[in-house]
């Protein structure tokens, strides 16, 4: 054996960290197999070194470095997937002996690598087999860490494609609570920088899904489909309306369709001096399975859509693509893991206050349901779709809403006061904030006309709804909601 004080510098400092137990020492080629193994493992772990050629405790025997160990290193290397650069380096010690020093680096983004086929991790200081479990979970985390359909570059698209109202209109209702640092933004470019939706100057398709004004040909599935069947099956359709636009706007459209399409069953409560009208389904429930349906679809599915589906006996929400990996229908009921398939698309939904991260949001739903005394919903998954499905009579309950479509809806229809106006704006608003021209179109009226108005400012003066931007009432990105929950009764 060589004395160590006579060895290379850089052989010394191996032997040095050989210590701390972060490398793996073997003494022949006879068992390179089992030196690729805990490359494997360490490749899995952020990168590491394998010395041939020294043993564990610091001995040096060296040994014979020929052409063909070369060639068996190639050959067991070319058994790693994905494919890993291995660097090897012989540091010779005399006596045409030499050691081996086999090196990975870490390769965040194309972990979990195997070796034969299976995959190995680091525990301590050994090498085991890594278990399928944790297989799969790494799997799913490098299929969504780097290249996701979400954060590729829209290249087809430019700034001018961007609806900037839309992205003014949101930044402002994100900054308004508080989850937005820094000065507010007067370019879009900059607003979009602040939503992380943009990479070295160029916009990312997550962009066009939230924001876009322009998606055909190139980006179809960002589509609501929504329909009213007549009866329990899809033979006939009394309302049904394909649209398409970016996210938060589908969002408001399939709330509408849903304020137009549900019955509103009320009783008078003589504490009240009131009605009190008792929503189908909740309205944070209805909206979180909506969100859910756009942050967490597939759009990678180029033909694929959210689409909205009430019949008389139930509400069918599907959304492209199958559920995450680690996620099943089953689990959605119960604590689960918060997997998001586009975290750049949840982010910004978080930001609104629409979403949490925690994973509950299904839980919360089944909630509120058992709250409002209705059944959980189902969740479900067919043929590569999420299918969530609340078991409710649409009809046949009582002051059932007539239906009717879009364009045949009359322009505007005479109450019998002011009270019944402000009745119907208040049921509105139970499902979220509106605009003064989103309202006027959920309670069926076209344009918004003098009776709507003042209906509007009696509320206001009552204390009942407010502002969304107080300082501005004028402001185009105006919005109403109520003041309280008394107001939502």
């Amino acid at each position: 054996m060589t004395p160590t004080n006579t060895l290379p510098a850089q052989l010394r400092r191996l032997v040095a960290q050989g210590e701390s137990k972060t490398l793996e020492f073997k003494k022949s080629t006879g068992e390179l197999r089992e030196a690729m193994q805990t490359l494997c493992a360490f490749a899995n772990a952020g990168g590491g070194k394998v010395i041939i050629g020294i043993k564990p405790d610091g001995k040096i025997i060296g040994q014979q470095v020929s052409e063909q160990t070369q060639h068996d290193i190639a050959a067991h290397r070319d058994r790693f997937e994905p494919p890993i650069e291995v660097d090897v380096e012989t540091i010779p010690i005399g006596a045409a002996l030499g050691v081996l020093v086999l090196t990975v680096a870490g390769h965040t983004d194309s972990v979990p690598f195997t070796f034969d086929g299976r995959a190995y991790e680091r525990v301590g200081n050994t090498t085991r087999k890594m278990a399928q479990e944790r297989y799969e979970a790494l799997l799913f985390e490098r299929a969504h860490s780097r290249r996701r359909w979400e954060n590729q570059l829209a290249d087809e698209i430019t700034i001018k494609d961007i609806d900037r109202d839309e992205v003014f209109r949101i930044l402002q209702s994100i900054e308004s609570i508080g989850r937005l640092t820094g000065p507010s933004a007067g370019r879009l470019t900059t607003a979009l920088d602040r939503l992380g939706l943009r990479k070295n100057g160029k916009l990312l398709r997550a962009a066009v899904v939230l924001f876009g004004k322009t998606f055909m040909p190139d980006y179809p599935q960002c589509e609501l489909r929504l329909a009213r069947f007549r009866g329990v099956t899809k033979t006939e359709f009394m309302d049904q309306r394909q649209l398409r636009g970016p996210a938060f706007k589908l969002l408001e459209e399939a709330q509408l369709f849903c304020q137009r399409h549900f019955p509103l069953p009320a009783k008078i409560v003589p504490e009240q001096l009131r009605r009190v009208e008792t929503p189908l389904i909740p309205p944070d429930a209805m909206r979180e399975i909506l969100v859910n349906a756009l942050v967490h679809r597939d759009y990678s599915i180029t033909g694929g859509a959210i689409s909205l589906a009430i019949f008389d006996d139930r509400v069918e929400v599907w959304s492209a693509g199958k559920y995450p990996n680690g996620i099943t229908p089953e689990s959605l009921a119960r604590e689960h893991l918060s997997v998001q398939r586009n975290p750049i698309i949840a982010d910004v939904f978080h930001r609104t206050g629409l979403i949490e991260r925690w994973g509950r949001g299904t839980n919360r739903v089944a909630e509120m349901c058992r709250a409002a005394g209705i059944a959980q919903p189902e969740f479900r998954e067919i043929t590569g779709a999420a299918v969530v499905t609340f078991r409710v009579l649409v009809a046949g309950r009582p002051e059932s809403r007539p239906e009717s479509r879009p364009e045949s809806r009359p322009e505007s229809r005479p109450e019998s006061g002011s009270g019944s106006v402000e009745d119907r704006i208040v049921a509105a608003l139970t499902s979220g904030t509106l605009s003064r021209s989103e309202l006027a179109r959920s309670l069926g009226l076209k344009g918004v006309p003098g009776q709507f108005k003042k209906a509007i400012s009696a509320l206001l003066a009552k204390g009942v709804i407010e502002y969304t931007i107080p300082a501005k009432p004028g402001s185009r990105l105006q919005k109403y909601r109520l003041t309280s929950p008394a107001g939502r009764t």
